[in-house]
């Protein structure tokens, strides 16, 4: 009997240049599968970049996060085997994390557990790393917990912080980090490496 692929759903809320890095990345994979990109915003980015990718997306709210009944029931029907938060900005609901024990994983684009939390997300990160004027920076990949960026971390990769560094120029280094490594630590983390 033919084993079924591993399913993966993308958690997106913007623009989505990682989830479509990660769904190149499985696109011809033979045991892990993009089943869907799930997003709370009608107008993000990523919906464009999931359809010409041929990947489903589905569109929820607030509500359906608050009592995440209906989507639990979803990712079940999905066969979800892990859920990747792919700049998605909103909080996982507690009912959620326990349906999917160490089975959500985040990326954050510093190094945490430094300049984590409500609130830090994409340039607001990089003008935080370098006012405090670290020399380095990076990307964290980590479980997801009950609290923002508390989980435990999986992966982190560094980059060297300059002084002509810009929260833009920053951005751009954490993003070919995040190219690079996070469909890989995707794939170990389902594999069970």
């Amino acid at each position: 009997m033919k084993k079924r692929k591993k399913n993966i759903v993308l958690f997106a809320s913007g623009n989505g240049t990682n989830a479509e890095n990660i769904i190149r990345y499985f696109q011809q994979h033979a045991v892990i599968h993009i089943a869907e990109v799930l997003t709370n915003n009608p107008k993000a980015g990523v919906i464009e970049r999931a359809k010409k990718l041929d990947i489903p997306v589905r569109i929820f709210t607030r509500a359906d996060l608050a009592s995440p009944q209906v989507l639990i029931h979803h990712l079940g029907e999905q066969q979800t085997d892990l859920i990747v938060l792919a700049g998605f900005l909103w909080k996982i609901p507690t009912a959620l994390i326990r349906q999917f024990p160490e089975k959500i994983i985040n990326l954050h684009p510093a190094l945490l557990p430094e300049f984590g939390g409500k609130g830090m997300y994409g340039l607001r990160v990089h003008e935080a790393v370098i006012a405090a004027g670290k020399k380095k920076s990076g990307i964290t990949i980590h479980l997801v917990n009950e609290n923002y960026d508390e989980g435990k971390i999986i992966f982190q990769a560094k980059t060297e912080v300059t002084r002509r560094d810009t929260p833009e120029s920053l951005a751009e280094k954490i993003h070919q980090l995040e190219y690079k490594y996070f469909p890989q630590v995707i794939e170990d983390i389902i594999s069970g490496k």
